[in-house]
């Protein structure tokens, strides 16, 4: 909302010298919002000026000059500029005459652009000066032709300070309008609200403008027979009638200037007045061509297949719920919107209609949604009209009327009002202070509430308040606290920042999720969130481990009607974010998310139980019963690898990424969370055969590693190897929930040796691992696999695992020979297992 600051000095007392920044501090203090600061930008000297006489000139451009000598000082005196009374000016425009009296901007003047003015030399003369256009002085858009004062209805004389009698000295304060704060879309609104911050006097407009109405001035009929949820869709509407107006006069250049700063442009004098109410009031005005109109008006419902040509020519086709204004042919306007074109003011109007009426805001924001046509009267109506101002606006456009364009209203008009009087909310005593936390005395509270322009009655419970009709946000005690708040002040409310009880902060599991992360980013894989919905194809392809149904939760109102189910893993997302950068030019990527999936299970129904009152802590109960109703959703981490995990660089070679860097980032996870994880041979639906591991923690399955099968990743458009692994993340923290020993440093010396078993190929090296370990018994310290070799020496379907073991003994230094008997202790339970054979 843009507020110039003489008008809203007509309503409020403005202390002399007050300036936009003064007033953008007061209202701030109040709860709106500061926005920007709005003025012509022009200085001076800018004057009125008359013209002497004028030469034309045509040239070789085919254009055609004149040279004019203008008058910009009164005789025997000076110029603003310094200059003699009398300026040779060059103007390229032809629509004034000798004797006409035109804005002249001087040298030193500066106008919008900015753009300074000179004397400068061209078309063959000195030009001292320049007459100003509208658009060069920021009223308005017309370039047509210079600004002619007679046309603006103003005289005054010559050497005047244009920038003073044209309003252009003015400035506009403008602020952010929160959605339930409708009523500060208006002067009167802000002026109230200045008045709240800084004590001045309000004197308010729709007061001012007195109304008197009768039921019989022109017929109006509310006919809605389809209320939006049990609401008519208007609650008052007034009418007046002004006969005999002039269409061709100006509009005052005080309005127009007003109009401009408020963010609005110059129409016609009919149509500037009915948006100057609007603005002044908060009260959206529509005027008829009461000629044009046939019978009397009716505010209904569209019917099916009614279309309707609006104030902008766009024909368009209706919905039942569009609220219409109509007359005896059927539609003339969208209630709340937009005018009809059939029925609008023009230059041929004399006799006028004046509609204003309150509409159901609910309505008027679907109407507006709907056909997508925000209009300044629908920003108003969808937040809240004020419904006993419809009168006195309409009063105050007919005054306007008869004041600016001839007019001669009617004496009286037609009013429909609903006259609900608003319930009274209890503010019982205390109620304040308990939830600002700082006390307020009852003088204060009572004083605040009244102010605002409520009805405020004290009772031994506190206070019963009715609120003012313009504030619709008010329905109960916490708005009248917030009120309260503001109006006394939010410097009272003091600064404290909570401190935390000794002893609080990050649960276990909460640490534990965050190091995940921590670690994951730390050796270069990228955090990305993915959306959880997916469809049903990509739930089974990848959710299914043996390639069965799994089910699924379904989204009652989905977002996407493609994909209207929750993940069960986090692949689909990783799958697609990977897919899309890749199309971006990302060929190498590490990718990681930490987040939920969805897991019910296939045997159960989850009902939906119904939410506890928010008035009272639910009960252990009904929290298990809201539990109960939910399906499981742990938490799980996946990686995604493709392209070099290793880039190519000088002396370098590029390396693939592949399965074992995403094992790499299984360990580190593993490391972050204190648990030790097996890797066994396993199978998932979603991932290449033979390139699969399973997971486990103490026997039991947390989550599988591998490599995207070929025919899903070409599917995905992704490389052919696309390395990933997927952990259940909140059972991985729950088994390390355990202490972990510290081992004892160890003072004897290790011995070292080497195993390399021959088994079949098909033989999982983690299971001949399994066996050498128990076989070798304690003495055995540590044992990694260092060579998985096939080739010459092995048979066909065989392949050799060499082992490296370090034994070591606590209590005394190991004999070549104990140690050599360990090993072998190992392998023969390796042979009896596998038939494995030691290779020489």
């Amino acid at each position: 909302m843009r507020v110039p600051l003489s008008w809203l000095a007509e309503y409020v007392e403005l202390v002399p010298g007050t300036t936009p920044e003064d007033v953008h501090a007061a209202l701030v203090k109040v709860g709106l919002e500061e926005e920007d600061v709005h003025t012509f930008e022009v200085s001076g000297p800018i004057v009125v000026g008359e013209v002497l006489d004028f030469v034309e000139e045509p040239q070789s451009n085919g254009k055609t000059i004149r040279w004019c000598q203008v008058r910009v000082a009164p005789d025997g005196e000076q110029a603003a500029d310094g200059g003699d009374a009398v300026h040779g000016i060059v103007c390229g425009a032809s629509n004034f005459f000798v004797g006409d009296q035109v804005v002249v901007t001087l040298p030193g003047a500066v106008l919008p652009g900015p753009f300074p003015i000179a004397a400068r030399k061209t078309y063959g003369h000195v030009s001292d000066g320049m007459i100003a256009s509208a658009r060069e002085l920021g009223l308005g858009e017309d370039h047509d032709g210079i600004l002619r004062l007679s046309t603006l209805g103003v005289e005054a004389p010559v050497g005047t300070d244009a920038i003073e009698l044209l309003g252009l000295n003015d400035a506009a304060v403008e602020i952010n309008v929160t959605p339930d704060r409708g009523y500060a879309f208006s002067i009167r609104g802000v002026a109230r609200e200045y008045a709240h911050a800084t004590g001045a006097a309000f004197r308010d407009p729709v007061e001012q403008a007195a109304a008197e109405a009768s039921v019989d001035g022109f017929p109006v009929t509310i006919a809605d027979d389809a209320p939006i949820r049990g609401r008519v869709g208007s609650s008052a509407f007034a009418t007046r009638v002004v006969r005999g107006v002039d269409p061709s006069r100006p509009t005052p250049p005080w309005m127009v200037a007003r109009l401009k700063l408020a963010g609005i442009r110059s129409l016609s004098v009919l149509v500037d007045i009915t948006n100057y109410v609007m603005l002044e009031t908060g009260q959206p005005i529509h005027g008829y061509d009461l000629d044009r109109l046939r019978g009397g008006i009716v505010v209904r419902r569209a019917h099916e297949g009614e279309r309707l040509t609006t104030l902008d020519g766009k024909d368009r086709a209706l919905h039942v719920e569009d609220l219409l204004i109509t007359d005896d042919r059927g539609g003339i306007g969208l209630a709340g919107v937009m005018g009809g074109a059939e029925t609008e003011m023009s230059g041929e109007t004399r006799n006028v209609l004046i509609e204003a009426a309150n509409f159901d805001p609910v309505s008027i924001a679907r109407t507006a949604r709907r056909h997508k046509l925000p209009s300044e009267a629908s920003k108003r109506y969808e937040r809240g009209v004020d419904p006993r101002i419809a009168p006195a606006a309409a009063a105050r456009v007919a005054q306007l009327m008869a004041d600016l364009a001839g007019g001669t209203p009617d004496d009286g008009g037609s009013l429909i009002a609903d006259d609900a009087v608003r319930e009274a909310i209890l503010l019982p005593h205390g109620y304040a202070a308990q939830l600002i936390g700082i006390e307020y005395t009852e003088s204060e509270v009572h004083d605040a509430l009244a102010e605002i322009g409520g009805h405020v009655t004290r009772t031994e419970a506190g206070f019963e308040v009715v609120p003012p009709t313009w504030r619709p946000d008010l329905t109960g005690k916490a708005e009248l606290v917030e009120e309260v708040a503001r109006l006394v002040g939010y410097h009272r409310i003091p600064s404290v920042l909570p401190v935390a009880p000794p002893g609080r902060g990050l649960t276990r599991s909460q640490r534990l999720r965050k190091q995940t992360a921590d670690v994951l980013a730390a050796a270069g894989a990228t955090e990305v969130l993915a959306f959880p919905f997916v469809s049903d194809e990509l739930n089974q392809r990848y959710g299914s481990v043996d390639g069965a149904p799994v089910a699924q939760v379904k989204v009652a109102n989905a977002l996407d009607a493609s994909a209207p189910f929750l993940r069960r893993t986090l692949l689909p997302g990783l799958v697609e974010i990977a897919r899309r950068n890749l199309s971006r030019g990302f060929t190498d990527l590490d990718l990681f998310e930490v987040g939920l999936v969805f897991t019910p299970d296939v045997d159960r129904a989850y009902g939906s139980p119904e939410l506890p009152a928010g008035g009272a802590l639910p009960t252990a109960d009904q929290l298990a019963e809201l539990q109960a109703g939910i399906p499981p959703q742990p938490r799980h981490v996946g990686v995604l690898l493709l392209g070099n995990a290793v880039r190519k660089a000088p002396g370098q070679a590029a390396e693939p990424a592949g399965l074992a860097d995403a094992l790499d980032h299984v360990r580190r996870i593993a490391l972050a969370t204190g648990v030790e994880i097996e890797v066994v041979q396993g199978t998932h639906a979603a991932l290449h055969p033979g390139r699969t591991a399973e997971l486990r923690i103490g026997g039991q399955t947390v989550g599988f590693a591998g490599e995207l099968h070929p025919a899903i990743a070409a599917d995905a458009d992704l490389p052919r190897v696309v390395a990933v692994a997927e952990l259940d993340l909140d059972a991985v923290i729950v088994a390390g929930d355990r202490p972990v020993e510290a081992r004892s440093i160890a003072t004897y010396p290790a011995a070292t040796q080497d195993l390399s078993l021959v088994v079949p190929r098909e033989t999982p090296a983690g299971e001949v691992r399994a066996a050498v370990v128990e076989g070798a018994g304690e003495l055995l310290e540590h044992i990694e696999l260092v060579d998985d070799y096939r080739g010459q020496g092995v048979p066909d379907d065989a392949k050799s695992l060499t082992f490296a073991l370090r034994f070591r003994a606590a209590d005394r230094t190991l004999t070549a020979a104990e140690a050599s008997e360990a090993k072998l202790a190992g392998a023969a339970v390796a042979a009896e297992r596998f038939g494995a054979t030691i290779r020489e």
